[in-house]
């Protein structure tokens, strides 16, 4: 996506819980998930990142998605994701969504 074009892409907004992990980073770090569209979510943490860091979220239903950090200001950030995703899915409750999609286990 070319800058700006981002901002045309449908959200939803909503407040979910994740654990995120960073390139170079050991473990996962909670993180709230304010958020989230099919290329991207805002994310908010006390994690230290920077932009065009490789993340990586597990978001409910949806598994481990990997991305990089578009921006950072303060606690909260931008993350721009390498697939696109259904954000319906994290909406749906847990384990029962129409389709489950497939366990995402990716190591940094």
């Amino acid at each position: 996506m070319k800058d700006g074009e981002n901002r045309l892409v449908p959200r939803d907004s909503l407040f979910l819980m994740a654990d995120m992990r960073a390139e170079g980073l050991d473990g996962s770090y909670p993180i709230k998930v304010r958020n989230l569209s099919a290329g991207g979510m805002m994310g908010e943490g006390t994690l230290r990142i920077v932009r065009g860091l490789v993340v990586e979220v597990d978001i409910r239903n949806i598994g481990w998605v990997t991305g990089s950090v578009a921006w950072v200001q303060e606690n909260r950030f931008g993350v721009s994701f390498a697939d696109e995703i259904d954000p319906s899915l994290a909406r749906a409750p847990i384990g029962q969504g129409d389709s489950p999609a497939p366990a995402r286990e990716h190591k940094i």
